[in-house]
């Protein structure tokens, strides 16, 4: 039976647009109470009077999800405001388009620092304060179906999803039989500002907003979907959210099949590779 959400309280971090969002709106909708993280707080602000919107609270944490001590703001900020937490989604990020051979070691370590250590960190301080309170809890991470195979020029991101893919699994299989829930959410491409962050961060001129060259209309989804797919996920949870059946099943005969994976990836990224290797040639003359 499906778990009743009425009244629970959420953190999510990248709260301020795109997934995250989009899963505050869909948690307020279900009858949660949410605990908004971002830095932009002009942005967290409007997310917070969506949620309102639907009678539940929100408070606002601002700030970098790397900073010191950030983890325990966003949790003492839950138990000031409601008396608890109940679950978590670690949902902040963001990517650089980069080749692996003209990556810099600060962009690797930022990728690394914003998608696994702040999220792992963010992750032990939740179980550990539910422990505490001998409360169940519900712990996801937003991963991407990159974390099961990888693109050229995002192979850092890709690198930093499957660690988070392989901590969420690792965290499961540890509290298994607990009333402690991990689970890896694995969107596809989402109409978000999410890309054209991206390509700002890469020094890359877009002239095609939202998504990439590589995502074709079937597998570009809106954050909307995403978000739905959380909250069943926080009524039933589940080990892993995807939001394509068929980029799931891709994955795995990749995984099978490499040589047909690099192929059919070499073919489906052309124009983006053709691009972005022009990109960086102007870039480092």
């Amino acid at each position: 039976m499906p778990a009743d959400l009425t009244g629970r309280v959420i953190i999510i971090t990248g709260a301020s647009s795109g997934i995250g969002a989009a899963t505050a709106v869909e948690c307020a909708r279900a009858g949660m109470h949410v605990v908004l993280n971002a830095r932009r707080a002009d942005r967290l602000e409007e997310v917070r009077d969506r949620v309102t919107g639907f009678r539940r609270e929100a408070v606002t944490v601002i700030g970098d999800v790397t900073e010191p001590g950030i983890s325990g703001r966003l949790l003492d900020a839950a138990h000031e405001a409601f008396g608890r937490h109940d679950a978590v989604f670690a949902n902040a990020g963001h990517m650089v388009s980069r080749s692996i051979v003209n990556g810099t070691e600060d962009e690797l370590r930022t990728m690394m620092d914003v998608h696994l250590f702040a999220v792992v960190d963010l992750l032990q301080a939740a179980a550990r304060r539910l422990a505490e309170q001998s409360r169940p809890g519900h712990l996801l991470v937003c991963s991407s179906c990159l974390s099961k195979f990888s693109l050229p020029y995002f192979g850092a991101y890709a690198a930093a999803k499957a660690a988070q893919d392989a901590v969420c699994r690792a965290m499961r299989l540890e509290h298994a039989g607990e009333d402690l829930y991990v689970s890896s959410v694995h969107p596809v491409t989402t109409e978000t500002e999410f890309f054209d962050v991206g390509a700002d961060l890469s020094g890359i001129e877009r002239p095609d907003k939202g998504v990439p060259n590589h995502s074709t209309g079937l597998f570009v989804q809106p954050p909307e979907r995403v978000a739905r797919a959380v909250v069943r996920c926080l009524r039933r949870p589940r080990p892993e959210v995807w939001t394509s059946h068929i980029v799931r099943t891709v994955a795995g005969v990749m995984t099978a099949f490499p040589r047909l994976a690099d192929f059919l990836l070499l073919r489906q990224t052309a124009a983006e590779r053709k691009a972005l290797r022009a990109h960086e040639e102007r870039r480092t003359r």
